[in-house]
């Protein structure tokens, strides 16, 4: 499982990278990918349904976890904005039965189009 308490596991940025090859076996009827954020191997794939991160484990890679965070099971979420010292984005959403989870964003990563995306499935 996704260590969702330590952001700087995944330091996002936007991602033209679809992450197809793991998502595509899985997305429903209806599924479209809006947005794709990754870290150095782990990404996140927001959809017009749910959040879908991956995790990429192992020294190869061949390993991955992936978590479905249904839009409908945020209860609420907070974004801290980059400042002079700390030029990253910190999201944290708060999910009905799984609790807080936290995901870092680099300072360059327009995290706006990422809470109206949230918002529009979400609200």
């Amino acid at each position: 499982m996704i260590d969702f308490q330590n952001p700087e596991h995944i330091r996002l940025h936007e991602t033209k990278d679809d992450f197809s090859k793991i998502t595509d076996p899985i997305l429903i009827d209806g599924e479209d990918i809006e947005a794709c954020y990754k870290s150095v191997r782990d990404g996140i794939v927001f959809t017009n349904k749910r959040m879908i991160v991956i995790s990429v484990e192992g020294v190869t890679g061949k390993r991955k976890n992936i978590t479905s965070l249904p839009y409908n099971r945020i209860q609420t979420f907070s974004v801290e904005t980059s400042g002079v010292f700390d030029l990253d984005t910190h999201l944290e959403l708060w999910f009905s039965g799984l609790g807080k989870i936290n995901l870092e964003f680099s300072g360059h990563t327009d995290v706006r189009k990422v809470c109206r995306l949230i918002s529009n499935h979400a609200l």
